[in-house]
């Protein structure tokens, strides 16, 4: 079997289609082609084409992550929850369920992207202490189980926390200066404060000092 074209892609000016046989075969991006060594005329028998069609999905499925990774920082577990969704089975327009992505070119994407540091707890977590409720106030307690929940280990969360020089103290006076107008009884606003994870011991000081 030969390649018998290669075409640029339509929808994305970034992969080319390749004609295997006059026929339409796979699609690959352009760093693929140079990489593998794609060239029309080229043969090809049937289990080197099915390897180029993983190819073609990994440079797929790769292209995708990355743009998730780049909409803004990822943690780990974002990442692999994000590629997780993509091993499973879906529905098509016409309502055919067509197969997931093989568990072992999510692993390689992930690997990759983590190479390119493209994926970095450490990083995502100075972004979330640093964007996270930065104008309104937010406790160390709920950012503390937000990171948890994003799959940040305590070390990195201890760490980057205490690089922030953020303390509580300060963070509740941001809200209460903000918040006092909607909340003029103490008693609902010290409430308001507790619900958002800090102390009741930093919150009652806080409000004795204003007037």
């Amino acid at each position: 079997m030969k390649i018998t074209a290669i075409s640029a892609g339509k929808r994305d000016k970034n992969r080319v289609n390749i004609s295997v046989d006059g026929k339409y075969r796979l699609s690959l991006d352009t760093y693929q082609l140079v990489e593998l060594g794609i060239k029309v005329d080229r043969e090809y028998n049937e289990a080197e084409l099915v390897a180029l069609e993983q190819e073609s999905q990994f440079g797929k499925v790769y292209g995708r992550t990355l743009e998730y990774c780049l909409m803004r920082p990822r943690s780990a577990r974002e990442v692999r929850d994000y590629l997780y969704r993509k091993t499973r089975p879906t529905r098509g327009k016409t309502g055919e369920l067509r197969s997931g992505v093989r568990l072992e070119i999510t692993m390689r994407v992930f690997d990759r992207l983590s190479e390119k540091n493209y994926i970095d707890d450490t990083k995502f977590a100075k972004y979330w202490v640093e964007n996270r409720s930065l104008t309104k106030g937010a406790s160390l307690r709920k950012l503390k189980a937000e990171l948890h929940t994003k799959g940040i280990n305590n070390i990195i969360i201890e760490q980057v926390l205490s690089e922030t020089g953020r303390n509580d103290y300060e963070e509740i006076q941001k809200i209460i200066t903000k918040k006092c107008i909607h909340y003029p009884d103490k008693q609902k606003l010290t409430a308001y404060l507790t619900r958002l994870g800090f102390s009741y011991d930093d919150i009652k000081k806080v409000l004795s000092e204003t007037k």
